[in-house]
């Protein structure tokens, strides 16, 4: 796999593997299988396929009732609608009983793009990281969304994993391995830590590379899985760089820059910025403009590093 891709188009090709190797593996979609990319796995296995309607609420409870059985359970719609619809049954059947059920949503936060901000769901991770039991991975590029996918079907428990609509690049290496719980180190530096989730992760390392052009080394983090938290990498991170900057297409309070500065408050206070969306929806428009229109590409986040490393230098 090499170029671009998005992320639930990997997912679509994870889900035909899983078909093809496990026969417990059933997929529910909410009437969107072909932006969701579940259509292939229907088109292969349509006796282990329900087309659920435009009824997320519905399509969570049936997903439990299925999981209950003994079946892996895949659950598909749009962020926006598998969170904002559906979220009484998430957490009353889904993260309560601990079920089976891995709730793999499309098209979220400012890259969704010309849907515009009805779509751009920017607070699902709030939700889903707040929930007792809820596993909640957001994938940097097509091989760790098929990574993750597999190791979420051979683990039991809910699991949310947020899928996004635009193609980026594929940049992690052939033999990548997604854990539960670790952030991988993509690049070591000593003067400030960007930690990235998702989308956004590419654009942090390219704004490294600026950096190091000036003599700044900074460490990217990929924060792929938001829960369980790998507090010890940031922990380290705090400690070696003295400085982070986060970065996430969803609102700056309550996503992955919220969990990495709980703990660091409480465990290695240093200076930690969060780039993201600032209370506010997004926009309609062509996703990579989004994200540069809103601060969240390459440039800005150097820009921002660069601001961050002269208050660590201050002592401020």
């Amino acid at each position: 796999m090499t170029g671009q891709v998005a992320t639930r188009e990997s997912y679509g090709k994870a889900l035909l593997a899983l078909g093809e190797s496990r026969n417990d593996v059933v997929v529910l979609d909410a009437d969107l299988s072909g932006s969701t990319k579940t259509k292939a796995f229907s088109q292969q296995y349509p006796e282990r396929f329900f087309n659920m309607g435009v009824a997320e609420a519905n399509m969570i409870g049936t997903a439990s009732g299925l999981a209950s059985t003994g079946l892996t359970v895949f659950a598909s719609s749009f962020a926006m609608f598998a969170v904002g619809k559906a979220f009484e049954q998430v957490r009353q059947e889904i993260a309560l009983p601990i079920a089976n059920v891995k709730i793999c949503a499309s098209h979220a936060g400012l890259t969704t793009g010309e849907d515009g901000a009805s779509h751009q769901v920017l607070e699902d991770l709030a939700i889903m990281r707040v929930l007792p039991n809820m596993r909640v991975i957001v994938p940097a590029d097509g091989r760790e969304t098929e990574a993750a996918i597999a190791a979420v079907a051979a683990s039991e428990g809910p699991a949310y994993v947020r899928l996004s609509r635009m193609k980026t690049p594929v940049f992690l290496p052939d033999d990548y391995e997604f854990e539960f719980g670790k952030i991988p180190v993509l690049r070591d530096g000593s003067d400030i830590t960007l930690a990235a989730c998702g989308v956004c992760v590419h654009p942090a390392l390219e704004a490294a590379e600026m950096l190091a052009t000036e003599g700044i080394q900074a460490r990217v983090l990929n924060v792929a899985c938001i829960k369980p938290l790998d507090e010890a990498t940031l922990i380290a991170a705090s400690r070696d760089t003295g400085a982070i900057v986060t970065v996430e297409e969803h609102q700056r309070r309550g996503g992955m820059g919220s969990a990495v500065a709980e703990v660091i408050a409480e465990q290695a206070p240093c200076h930690v910025r969060r780039l993201g969306m600032d209370d506010r929806f997004g926009e309609s428009g062509d996703g990579a403009e989004l994200l540069a229109h809103f601060g969240l590409d390459a440039p800005s986040i150097a820009q921002a590093a660069r601001e961050t490393l002269a208050l660590k230098q201050k002592g401020r």
